[in-house]
């Protein structure tokens, strides 16, 4: 059994090799079907319209042969990369600020402790590709700065393009468009996205959103990390590139439709906490399991069980929940 997976995380002590083997080679049947198609569809061509067929293709998931370049493509960062030639590497040669160095390199060892290409024995090592990037992000993005959550995100960047300046992009997307303020200092976006689960789990798991208030326990407790990290170090990898081929796609309604997933699928055994600690454990436990690991199956139930969410409706509890965090601050 390989101890380290192939994305170079060390798998944990306790994994369950034999359910993962059957998992594997049944999805590797669906993996060399996919490639085949999505092989057909780009033709050798550095372009993709979107089109109901290619968000079908996406939600069914992306090869991680063409992982990187569908993820350029449909997020817009193609585009940016190529209307903006040497912008990356201006921004590493220009003027830095001090106290953002110094931000970034603190969380450089906390990146990835258990994946063999961050460490600093590794050969290339990914810390200074990590490095570059976020350090040219906060120099492009001054109203963000850095942030951590960001070294993990521009992490799994990384490990899927193995290019340092398709990251950056990458990351500028995401940062940039598909979620909406979540580095900023203030983190409003965040906060408000929090509320809007919230709000969604009373429309469609009340009974869930009952036990929160009766014991007190507030959504940012529970979830927080699931916004923060995109997923990262929550889900098993393979899920998380998954939920990520369709964020970069669909965006940020794709994290909800994860956490309602969660929720949903899990309502009687979160139901049978009696106290606040208990709450909390249950969605640590929620997070691992044969349910998760199943990434095919997973991604087909988190477009089925939450039912309709459009982005009008995110939208419009978005901007409610984000009235009465200002008025409250």
């Amino acid at each position: 059994f390989c101890r380290v997976d192939p994305y170079g995380f060390e798998r944990p002590e306790d994994f369950d090799y034999a359910s993962y083997e059957a998992f594997f080679s049944r999805y590797l049947v669906v993996l060399t079907r996919r490639a085949i198609k999505w092989s057909k569809l780009l033709k050798g061509k550095n372009s993709i319209q979107k089109s109901l067929k290619v968000k079908r293709y996406i939600r069914k998931g992306i090869p991680n042969e063409h992982r990187a370049l569908v993820w350029m493509i449909v997020s817009g960062a193609q585009t940016n990369m190529e209307q903006n030639p040497g912008y990356y590497h201006r921004l590493l040669e220009g003027e830095k600020n001090a106290k953002l160095l110094e931000a970034i390199k603190t969380d450089m060892n906390r990146t990835f402790p258990d994946n063999v290409k961050f460490r600093k024995t590794a050969d290339p090592c990914l810390q200074h590709t990590l490095y570059n990037v976020l350090v040219a992000y906060g120099h492009h993005n001054k109203a963000v700065g850095y942030c951590q959550g960001m070294n993990f995100i521009a992490g799994y960047l990384i490990l899927i393009t193995k290019n340092e300046e398709e990251s950056f992009w990458l990351l500028d997307a995401l940062i940039g468009r598909i979620l909406p303020d979540y580095y900023s200092p203030a983190m409003l976006g965040l906060k408000t996205d929090q509320e809007v689960l919230g709000e969604l789990v009373k429309m469609k798991v009340p009974a869930v959103a009952e036990l929160m208030e009766r014991h007190g326990v507030m959504w940012t407790l529970v979830v927080s990390r699931w916004f923060i990290c995109l997923f990262i170090d929550i889900l098993p990898v393979e899920t998380v590139l998954r939920i990520w081929d369709c964020l970069f796609y669909e965006g940020s309604k794709i994290i909800f439709r994860v956490a309602l997933t969660l929720i949903k699928q899990n309502q009687a055994f979160i139901l049978e906490a009696t106290n606040f600690p208990d709450i909390c454990d249950k969605f640590k436990q929620i997070t691992k399991g044969t349910f998760v690991t199943e990434c095919h199956s997973f991604m087909q139930k988190i477009f089925t069980d939450p039912g309709s969410l459009s982005m009008a409706t995110v939208n419009k509890l978005r901007e409610t929940c984000r009235e009465k965090l200002l008025s409250q601050g």
